[in-house]
């Protein structure tokens, strides 16, 4: 693609395909699918689990744990 002017940017399958050619045409078919697969949607609900992990931890204990942390890795 030369000049932005022929890319509708505010189509999401434009862009899509636009990426993806520019990627093959860079990295190769082979290359391209390895980058892509790098990239996945996951699953869950990653807000839910996140609530459950840190349910009653303090910003207070979030910082002392990662100032032992920095401690023991500075100490090693």
């Amino acid at each position: 693609m030369n000049g932005n002017s022929a890319i509708d940017f505010r189509n999401p399958a434009v862009i899509r395909k636009a990426g993806l050619t520019a990627l093959k045409n860079e990295l190769g078919t082979v290359g391209t699918a390895y980058f892509l697969r790098q990239f996945g949607t996951g699953s869950g609900d990653y807000t839910a689990q996140r609530d459950r992990l840190l349910d009653g931890i303090t910003l207070d204990e979030i910082i002392n744990n990662v100032r032992l942390i920095d401690e023991n890795t500075n100490n090693s």
